[in-house]
């Protein structure tokens, strides 16, 4: 009896494992997930990187990260993701048409973010090539305790 439960716990701790890996694996680079581009178009970025500055924990900054549309096709941004749950990137509603500027909205919750922030932001798109990683940094002064 002893040596069926050991087997059975030994298989389910392999397999566990195995599944975290592959969870980490996936979620390693969200860009590394993008499939197969349909109607390319290429972009240009006006900024990449945004400094907010200092701000007191509990704050929220916002910024408007701008691109251009410089191909021939409609620009759809598929999907945007964050490196922390605290920021949120929000993509364009409509694809952006050729010659179009385009706005990828970021807020970032400082509150529980004391100290310097380093914030990744990425998008999926049918950019070719692949739209870059966008930047939000800056420092977050702690609570002042009463």
């Amino acid at each position: 009896m002893r040596k069926i439960f050991f087997i059975a716990l030994s298989v389910t701790a392999f397999v566990g494992c195995d599944v975290r890996r592959q969870d980490n694996i996936a979620q390693s680079d969200p860009l590394k997930q993008q499939t197969v581009i349909k109607d390319p178009t290429t972009v240009q970025i006006i900024d990449s990187a945004f400094d907010f500055g200092k701000v007191a924990e509990g704050e929220t900054v916002e910024y408007n990260y701008r691109f251009k549309n410089t191909g021939t096709k409609p620009l759809v941004i598929s999907t945007t993701s964050a490196s922390c749950g605290c920021t949120i990137p929000e993509k364009p509603d409509a694809p952006v048409k050729p010659g179009e500027t385009g706005f990828i909205k970021v807020k970032f919750n400082s509150e529980h973010h004391p100290g310097k922030a380093h914030k990744i932001i990425y998008v999926n798109s049918n950019a070719n090539p692949p739209f870059p990683e966008l930047l939000l940094t800056g420092d977050v002064e702690p609570k002042k305790e009463n």
